[in-house]
């Protein structure tokens, strides 16, 4: 199905082989089939493509047999909802209708990788590691040749609407504090992953930035996660949701 929309070379057969269904999306040259209408792609003449794991996608999938535009169920910028409330608050009456799968076992977007001319690019990181596509496709180029190519690359992006201290030992007077690790005690603290696992912390990261939001704190303050692995993509939307480009 994916291969009746983009044109998947031998690099994106090795992906798909090793990854799908799963969180890798790929980008690549669209084909002249016209099953994607110039809105669904911003206009580009590439296509991001993506074979879901969770059994609910599947199904949906299967029933309609063709593929399905999919953007995410949260205002642009805001952080991504990783359950069917947190869905739900975001898009309000603008969806018809509601599937609930349950709390998103990962927790991450999908790692979203470029394969246009050139080398193969990351534009945003998640849960397949550069470490696992270097190790099938080698290495990665950097992204900005690319980056308009995919979502959650503003400069503001999965982002609270209270400020976020990065790399914090801990809270400040008024913060709300996103621990990793041992934690001090209090309302408003909410530890990522008390063992220190980053896939943990990543299922766990955008549901505690909206919980520690809605206490309407003066900023929220984030222990420092490590950039190994995981760690990559949970900096990632961390770097994006404090204002910075990564």
């Amino acid at each position: 199905m994916a291969g009746r929309v983009a044109r998947l070379d031998a690099r994106a057969r090795r992906l798909t082989e090793a990854f799908w269904p799963g969180p890798l999306t790929i980008v690549a040259p669209a084909t002249d089939a016209g099953l994607v209408c110039d809105l669904a792609r911003a206009g580009l003449d590439s296509v991001a493509v993506r074979a879901p794991a969770h059994p609910v996608a599947q199904a949906v999938i299967a029933a309609f047999d063709r593929p399905i535009v999919a953007p995410s169920a949260n205002r642009s910028g805001r952080p991504s909802p990783t359950t069917l409330a947190d869905a739900v608050a975001e898009t309000g009456p603008s969806a018809a209708v509601a599937l609930d799968g349950g709390p998103c076992r990962i927790g991450l977007e999908s790692t979203v990788v470029s394969l246009l001319d050139g080398p193969p690019r990351l534009l945003r990181p998640g849960a397949v590691t550069r470490a696992e596509l270097e190790r099938l496709i080698g290495p990665l180029a950097e992204a900005e040749a690319d980056a308009a190519r995919s979502p959650g690359r503003l400069a503001r992006h999965y982002a609270p609407a209270a400020p976020l201290r990065l790399s914090a030992d801990a809270p400040g007077p008024g913060e709300a504090f996103l621990a990793f690790g041992h934690a001090p005690e209090g309302p408003c603290v909410f530890n990522l992953s008390p063992t220190r696992d980053l896939a943990e912390a990543a299922a766990r990261l955008f549901a505690a930035l909206r919980a520690a939001d809605a206490l309407q704190p003066v900023a929220i303050a984030v222990a420092p996660i490590p950039q190994d692995g995981l760690g990559e993509a949970i900096n990632d939307r961390l770097r994006r949701a404090a204002g910075y480009v990564g």
